[in-house]
């Protein structure tokens, strides 16, 4: 019963962390966003660039998102060239028997990503940021943390 209601249950990719790639640029997936994948996805991964990092979809998050940039693309024809950009760069990818993905050095190059990377869960995917990049333009600042609790607030979520 209880291992129903697990499987029945969704998961989603939760927590950062920090990790380095090894001499090929491959990174060890967390086991954490491994058995996500496991439970309620396969090992096919969909890799995106887009705001300075790379950003891994499971398979059927991926075709979601492509039904919604299409329908986007009907209502907003100027979403054309980033819709274009976004499907048009997108590599697959399988985990391996050790739980890595290799990242493409182009995506790698493109997103300045080196050796030391953050992790972070969205969710229905996960983001690859480079260490550096992260810290300087991806942590939150006092005052973020301040408008966002104030955001909360206002719409009855604290």
């Amino acid at each position: 019963m209880g291992e129903a209601i697990l499987k029945s249950a969704v998961n989603h990719f939760r927590g950062r962390s920090e990790h380095a790639l090894d001499g090929k640029g491959r990174l060890n997936i967390p086991s954490r966003f491994r058995d996500v994948l496991r439970r309620q996805y396969d090992d096919r991964l969909m890799l995106s660039m887009l705001n300075r990092c790379i950003r891994v979809y499971p398979l059927a998050q991926w075709e979601e998102l492509e039904v919604k940039l299409l329908a986007r693309l009907q209502e907003e024809p100027d979403s054309k060239k980033m819709i274009r950009y976004i499907i048009g760069g997108v590599e697959e990818c399988q985990l391996d028997k050790q739980g890595r993905i290799l990242l493409p050095p182009k995506m790698r190059e493109e997103a300045g990503i080196g050796n030391n990377v953050v992790l972070t869960g969205v969710m229905t995917h996960f983001e690859i940021h480079d260490k550096g990049v992260w810290e300087e333009v991806s942590r939150p600042s006092a005052e973020d943390f301040e408008n966002f609790e104030k955001s909360l607030l206002r719409s009855g979520l604290l």
